[in-house]
Parts: C-alpha cells; structure tokens; sequence
C-alpha cells in the first residue's frame, strides 16, 4: 500500500515470506488447471444457461488468454482490436482496502500500469475470445447497460455488473462458485456416475488453465512467457515443468500399453 501510495519507492519486504516459507520447509499448494472435458463442460455449460449465461464473456476471455483477473475485469474498449484480433494489455484494475490513515479510507478501485516491460503486451484473440467480447457487446445493448464509472482518468470498461460498474474478483469467485455447483448437480441429474465434473477453483485457476493449454499444443516456452506477461523466465519454467510431467506421465502409459500389445491404448489416449 506503500508503495502504491507513493510513500516508499520499493517494497522493503519483497520476497521476504517466500524466503521465510522455503527456510521452513513449507510447500505451497499447486494450483490443478481444468482438464480438456472439464473446460469444455464449463464453457459449454455457462453459454447455453438461461441464468449463467451472461458470466460466460468474462470467463470465456479469461481462459482463452490468460490475462490476470485484474487485467481482465479493466479490459476497456479501446483496448481491443476486433478486427486484427488483437487485446492490448497495458494496465491492471485493483481493488483496495484502506482501513487506516489519512489516504482515501475505504473501499475503492483503482487502476496501475504494468510495473515492468513484461506485463504491458498485445495477447492474440482466439476466435471464441472474440466471439465472448462479441457477446459481451451484444447482452449490455440488449440490457440498456452503459458503464457509468471512471476510474482514476479510464473508463468505458467492457465487463460491467447490471449497475454499469466494472466487476469485482470477489463476484466472480462466488459466481464461480455457484455455476461448478449447479453444472455438476446438471450432471448427477443426467447420469449417477457423471464422466465429467468440475472441481472448485477460483479465477486464477482460469489462467493456469490457459498456460497448460498453450503447453500441451506445444507453443515455445518464450511465446508462452511474453503471452502471460512473465517478467522472470523460471516463473514460466516452473509452471511449464509441471504440466510437461504430467503429460510425460500420459505419454508413458501409451508407451506401456505399446510395449504390452504392440499399440497404443485408445483409452490411455482419453
């Protein structure tokens, strides 16, 4: 807060925790990416509800770039470029929590420029992206709802709650939260022993999602670190170690089964 007030050029503590975490032993807890079926139950899911289809722009945009919630939630506009496809990331909407002191008490959004040259970067648009912003476009005309709100000198944000203000973490986590719930109760209803059913995860989890994507099509590792806006190439690595052995896991089952029978498994390959 410090630093984002301008009272302190640099964080003295930065990186402290983290050290102080490793020296003891302690492990943070890996986030799981959705798998294929699981992203394709949840898209499917949101954009054909009659209750939930309008989260599906957001989170569609999400787990098809990759951006940061907060760079997703202050996407303007003008950010983006339908035509060439193309989603200008140059700023982050953040939410704050002043308790104390004299600075702006309260509650209040805010938006920052990207710290570092990695953060501020164009991001391709799939064509499911472009057809959730398409959307997005389409629901607020339908709605008579106008983004109403100006935050530090931006406005004209795309994703808007029905008052016309910019969304926030908190209202996606929890509408998370009630889509995975009622998308498995959907398919207890269909079958006993449903194939596919969503875990709980929260929005970052739509992002590591994202980057195992992008892994498994085999996208060069730097593509992968410029379109996620990496600053530091092993924050990269560590995720692309991750995901790369649990497909070699994968990849030695169908070896296995080669090996025994002299072809591969068409089950290992599901």
């Amino acid at each position: 807060m410090a630093v984002d007030d301008d009272y302190i050029r640099n964080n003295p503590s930065d990186r402290v925790l983290k050290e102080l975490m490793q020296a003891h032993g302690h492990e943070a807890e890996k986030r799981q990416a959705l798998t294929v079926p699981q992203q394709e139950l949840f898209l499917a899911f949101l954009k054909d509800h009659e209750v939930y289809s309008h989260w599906y722009p957001i989170f569609a945009v999400m787990i098809g770039t990759g951006l940061r919630v907060g760079e997703a939630t202050g996407l303007r506009w003008c950010d983006i470029d339908l035509e060439e496809g193309i989603i200008d990331v140059n700023h982050t909407l953040v939410y704050y929590n002043h308790r104390n002191g004299d600075y702006k008490k309260g509650n209040y959004f805010g938006v920052n420029t990207p710290k570092t040259k990695a953060g501020k970067r164009l991001v391709p648009m799939l064509d499911f992206v472009k057809e959730a912003f398409l959307m997005e476009k389409a629901n607020q005309q339908e709605m008579g709802v106008t983004c109403n709100v100006s935050i530090d000198g931006y406005t004209d944000f795309i994703f808007l709650n029905r008052f016309g203000e910019t969304q926030h973490q908190g209202s996606l986590n929890k509408a998370l939260n009630r889509i995975i719930r009622d998308c498995n109760y959907a398919q207890f209803e269909k079958s006993e022993t449903p194939e596919v059913l969503i875990p709980h995860f929260s929005c970052h989890v739509l992002r590591h999602t994202f980057t195992t994507r992008m892994v498994e099509a085999g996208v060069n590792v730097k593509v992968i670190q410029d379109t996620l806006g990496h600053r530091d190439i092993s924050t990269t690595m560590n995720i692309y170690a991750d995901v790369t052995n649990e497909l070699r896991q994968s990849e030695f089952k169908g070896l296995d089964s080669f090996f025994k029978t002299g072809r591969r498994n068409v089950e290992d390959d599901n």
